[in-house]
């Protein structure tokens, strides 16, 4: 398996079972974001590998749906044991891959082998219905998998938010082809492995590498898929939403996001700058659901900012394995885009606060590091403070009352979390209710577990990962009427 003795120097796909070479013979560069040098070549998946791979799940399709679901609950239970058993070797390469610190890193193998475990617990309590009609009838209904399902996943979460999608998909009886982003392709690579080392059916789990202009389109166009879930940018999941409905398959989409953190005076105060630099500086700010707007009510507003400010100067930056607060961007291109919309900001009249810098040089050279960045007097019409940023950049805003503060937090295209920080359960409560998100954390940012349903609303996407509501994606309700024979 990759991991701690080395990433190898190429990568393959791997399709039913084992590693599988790329007809067109071509590879691809993947790079560590801490130094920018080179980690490993990466198979260019064309159509022939997609076919392959599709074929290879349909086949373990009736191998595995034919499993009693107890049994296919155990067999995802070892993977969740068998996943934390080797966290630390996860970890590492996926802090390599992308950067991030390796106790976020770590974190993230846990959550994968929560959500491993969870839905094995569930897959045996699937349960239809009986339906009474009339004294001549027996109805009942019976929840079936939908078949082979296709899986994109982003970069900023490689492992985990591959891991939200497949656990329930393969609880429920599917099989699954996961097309990991280009620029983390390896843990899902060892995630495969790992299936086959836990017994599980070969080609239950294929993964296909590749640009998602070739790899990715080629998979969500096939016509063997029944259902795609995907997590990335609102353009490339409008492209994917149209594919599906092309074919007549649902799709599960989970997109941008620039989600309202509000603080009323009322708050913790020392808990509410906690919550407010995790929310922003978690993962370099590189995460769909970020507080990326933090509305603060104005007689705490000076007195939060300025705590915050100093926590955002003060924090360590480096790479990944050095397990600093903040790690780098993803790529060259992440780390341009971030510092374009930093001098938007001031262009369009933002006071920063602190940070605004890309890092250079000694520990920061050849790597995509910025600064904690914090702007405030921020206005409602700035592009950055309409825009998903995705990097460590806070947009900052002044409000009086409940009323305002709905209304400027609603006034976005986008509806995936919100924050609510205040002592006042009445007020959060009805604000939670006001607010247009598929999430809401109280007194907390980042808060729940595999337990809650996740999703946006508005051009955050639609459909619901991570709880018992993840089936919904993945199975579909037959209904079966019988009439008794009626004696003469």
């Amino acid at each position: 398996m990759l991991g701690l003795k080395a990433v190898p120097e190429r990568v393959e796909a791997w399709i039913n079972g084992r590693f599988q070479q790329v007809s067109s013979g071509k590879y691809f560069e993947i790079h560590n974001p801490s130094s920018g040098e080179v980690l490993s070549s990466v198979a260019c998946c064309q159509q022939a590998e997609i076919d392959l791979a599709v074929r290879s799940s349909r086949e373990a399709l009736e191998k595995w749906r034919s499993l009693p679901s107890r049994s296919r609950g155990l067999m995802l239970r070892k993977m969740a044991e068998e996943l934390e058993s080797r966290c630390d070797e996860f970890a590492l390469v996926e802090t390599l891959n992308c950067g991030k610190p390796l106790s976020e890193a770590k974190q993230d193998v846990i959550k994968s082998a929560e959500s491993f475990a969870f839905y094995s617990e569930l897959s045996d309590k699937l349960f239809g219905k009986t339906i009474p009609i009339s004294s001549g009838y027996h109805s009942y209904t019976i929840i079936e998998p939908r078949g082979v399902t296709a899986h994109i996943s982003p970069w900023n979460y490689p492992l985990r938010l591959s891991v939200r999608s497949l656990a329930p998909a393969l609880a429920s009886g599917n099989s699954a082809v996961l097309k990991p982003s280009e620029y983390t392709p390896l843990t899902a690579i060892m995630l495969a492995q790992l299936f086959k080392e836990c017994g599980l059916p070969d080609g239950l789990l294929n993964v296909v590498t590749g640009l998602g202009k070739e790899a990715g389109a080629f998979l969500a166009q096939h016509s063997g898929i029944q259902q795609i879930s995907f997590t990335g940018s609102v353009p490339t999941g409008i492209e994917v939403a149209r594919i599906a409905a092309s074919n007549i398959i649902p799709c599960t989409l989970e997109l941008g996001g620039k989600s309202a953190n509000i603080v009323f005076a009322d708050a913790d105060l020392e808990a509410a700058v906690q919550g407010a630099k995790k929310a922003i500086f978690a993962n370099s700010g590189q995460v769909c659901c970020a507080g990326s707007r933090l509305f603060v009510q104005s007689r705490m507003k000076d007195e939060l900012l300025s705590k915050l400010a100093k926590e955002a100067k003060e924090m360590s930056i480096g790479a990944g394995l050095s397990n600093p607060q903040m790690g780098p961007l993803i790529s060259k291109e992440q780390h341009q885009k971030v510092l374009n919309y930093i001098e938007l900001g001031k262009t369009e009249g933002a006071k920063l606060r602190a940070g605004g810098n890309a890092l250079k040089g000694g520990k920061y050279e050849n790597g995509y590091f910025v600064e904690a960045t914090i702007f405030d007097e921020v206005k409602a019409e700035m592009r950055i403070a309409r825009e998903e940023i995705f990097g460590p950049v806070l947009c900052t805003f002044e409000f009086e009352e409940e009323a305002e503060v709905l209304e400027l937090a609603n006034a976005s295209e986008y509806g995936l979390v919100a924050g609510i920080w205040t002592k006042d359960l009445d007020r959060a409560h009805k604000l939670a209710a006001g607010l247009e998100v598929g999430q809401v954390y109280i007194n907390d940012f980042f808060g729940g577990a595999v337990a809650n349903p996740f999703g946006g609303c508005k051009k955050s996407g639609f459909g619901r990962e991570r709880g018992v509501e993840a089936f919904d994606n993945y199975t579909q309700v037959k209904s079966v009427c019988i009439k008794f024979h009626q004696d003469s």
